[in-house]
């Protein structure tokens, strides 16, 4: 994983003047076993490196942050284009960094520590704009979007066997809400009050997805909430331990959350979607891929292009079940904050902004999330 202290010899322009080394970049990517294959040795020099945070290993953003980071990597040596090879740009390296998610990720590009990073729409425009669960903080007005990717849902994972059918039963039970510092503990806390429940009215606990589904399997925990694209691992990983179901989030709080927050969309989890599991209703809210305002136009063009071709979108098909709904004609649509200048560019040169139905809008949500409450 890249450190502030691996120099590399002539940084890229916008990039810092740091880099990791070669053997740190790839360990990087072999460990999802996406390295890019090098035709000839690469001096240190002619490499640039773009540190990209994603998630937890047992969640979404990880292995679709692998996926991206090898598709747009472009090392010397590397097979053409036109031949079914990187379409990125020329020399660049993506490494994709496993983070606890959203808000790690904000605050990593605060301190510049990562050139992108994955996040939920709600939590980009909260730390963007210093309001809801960045309220206190000072507002991170340099924070720009690449673009929405996909849309990520709301689950809460029970066992079968738990008695546990709608929102009311999660009352008096052992719940995981998400690891701090993730996305998944903002929406989990704005569902538990837009339901009348708190952290108070449950047992809760903040675990990392992987830990949470352990413990349900063993009987440890009643519950646990996961924001990702399906099929997120670890829920996989649990409903092939033991009968599991999905909490539905419907009726009347699921609608008035629509109606305050404009980031929310109603949308239904598919059957079987994980092993014995129904069609249920839930919220979903977009991934959006986010960089800092001063990073270097040309170089965020290109990686915005990179990230659209349809090389790019094959790979991400073939890679992952939430690749296929990767859609540039959507990417730009309602971004919670606005587009960096090069990302702007790129989506008026394909023809995806520059009329009324695809302008972007970052109006401010009418409902703050819910504070932490002891």
């Amino acid at each position: 994983m890249p450190r502030a202290g691996d120099k590399a010899r002539s940084p890229a322009p916008g990039l810092p003047a740091v880099a990791p080394s070669r053997r740190a970049v790839l360990a990087g990517t072999a460990a999802l076993g996406l390295l890019p294959v090098l035709k000839a040795p690469v001096a240190a020099q002619e490499l640039r490196y773009f540190r990209l945070g994603t998630g937890t290993t047992s969640g979404t953003y990880f292995p679709i942050g692998g996926l991206i980071a090898n598709a747009i990597s472009n090392p010397p040596g590397s097979r053409a284009c036109d031949r079914g090879g990187s379409c990125g740009i020329p020399g660049l390296i993506v490494v994709a960094q496993a983070t606890v998610g959203s808000v790690e990720n904000i605050e990593l590009l605060r301190s510049g520590a990562i050139e992108a990073g994955f996040a939920q729409a709600d939590v980009a425009y909260w730390a963007y704009s210093g309001t809801g669960s960045f309220t206190g903080k000072p507002a991170f007005e340099g924070l720009r979007s690449l673009g929405m990717l996909y849309a990520e849902a709301i689950q809460i994972v029970v066992r079968s066997d738990g008695f546990i059918d709608r929102m009311a039963d999660l009352k008096g039970r052992a719940v995981s809400l998400g690891e701090e510092g993730s996305g998944t503990l903002v929406e989990a806390r704005l569902i538990l009050d837009a339901y009348g429940l708190s952290e108070t009215s449950i047992t809760p606990a903040y675990l990392k997805p992987g830990t949470a589904a352990d413990r349900l399997a063993k009987g440890e925990l009643d519950g646990f909430f996961m924001v990702g694209g399906f099929p997120v691992a670890a829920v996989s990983d649990v409903a092939a331990r033991v009968p599991i179901r999905l909490v539905p989030i419907d009726g009347e709080p699921a609608e008035r959350l629509r109606r305050t927050l404009r980031f929310y969309l109603e949308s239904e989890i598919p059957p079987e979607a994980y092993p014995g599991t129904a069609r249920t209703p839930t919220l979903s809210l977009g991934a959006e891929l986010l960089t800092r305002a001063d990073r270097d136009p040309e170089l965020i063009h290109g990686v915005v292009k990179a990230l659209w071709h349809e090389n790019t979108r094959r790979v991400l098909a073939e890679g992952h079940p939430k690749g296929r709904s990767f859609d540039p004609a959507k990417a730009a649509v309602n971004v919670s904050i606005p587009l960096h200048p090069g990302a702007e560019r790129y989506y008026r040169e394909a023809g995806l902004l520059g009329n009324a139905a695809n302008e972007t809008d970052a109006r401010a949500p009418t409902l703050e999330p819910p504070a932490a409450k002891p």
